[in-house]
């Protein structure tokens, strides 16, 4: 498995946000994590990611424990997460902000990301904080790519956009995992993240309740109620 986690804890005080987890994704897997607002979703990420201390259990990541590495080490091995609300460095250029994703690999060419989102080789000089919401999202993807990651970390990628581009965003995480990039998913949309998966989990305060195939997830009548609106 390219990521392992075990008995993960994560706690606010005394609030216990992720309550003892499990779960895995192996290697050129697309697989979703969805629940509800307060779940405990973002905070899986985070921990995952060294962004906020769990308070137990294990990350392991291509067979090596991380769960306590030092978090701006991780892009260099290529554990990669694009934020909810997408963390563009909002003051400075389209292709300054791909120039920072370059960083930790000592350099990188965009090319390959303009020809991905050709939008934004048009607004290569534009100011980040002006582009609009797809835009921004796109240049998040864009910026996260060029650290050439194996495993992306994406949350409510689709968070605040107009239906047409949610669509757009979708296929462009569809193409990137095409590619062979491994993806970790977790989304409100419930229905375009178990159509776009292989596997998903399903979160509900703090513990996975479900996990499966995405096509079972999608036809479990628990699932379709609570998440689908049926």
């Amino acid at each position: 498995m390219l990521l392992e986690v075990r008995q993960l804890e994560v706690h606010y005080g005394g609030i216990r946000a992720v309550a003892g987890i499990d779960l895995e994704i192996a290697d050129g897997e697309l697989v979703c994590l969805i629940g509800a607002n307060g779940a405990g979703k973002t905070s899986t990420l985070k921990a995952i990611c060294g962004l906020i201390a769990s308070r137990s259990g294990t990350v392991r990541y291509g067979g090596e424990d991380i769960s306590r590495a030092p978090v701006h080490e991780l892009p260099r091995k290529g554990l990669v997460m694009v934020p909810e609300g997408r963390g563009i460095f909002a003051q400075l250029t389209v292709a300054e902000n791909l120039a920072m994703g370059a960083y930790a690999h000592g350099g990188g060419d965009p090319a390959a990301q303009y020809e991905r989102f050709p939008r934004l080789a048009e607004r290569r000089r534009q100011i980040a904080g002006t582009l609009s919401g797809g835009e921004q999202q796109m240049l998040a993807l864009a910026r996260a790519l060029m650290t050439r990651p194996r495993l992306l970390l994406l949350d409510e990628p689709s968070m605040g956009l107009a239906p047409m581009m949610v669509t757009k965003i979708f296929e462009l995480v569809h193409d990137i995992a095409a590619q062979g990039v491994t993806i970790l998913l977790v989304e409100q949309n419930a229905r375009a993240a178990l159509e776009l998966a292989r596997r998903g989990y399903v979160m509900e305060s703090g513990s996975i309740t479900l996990s499966g195939e995405a096509r079972a997830l999608l036809d479990n009548p628990r699932v379709r109620e609570a998440y689908l609106g049926e």
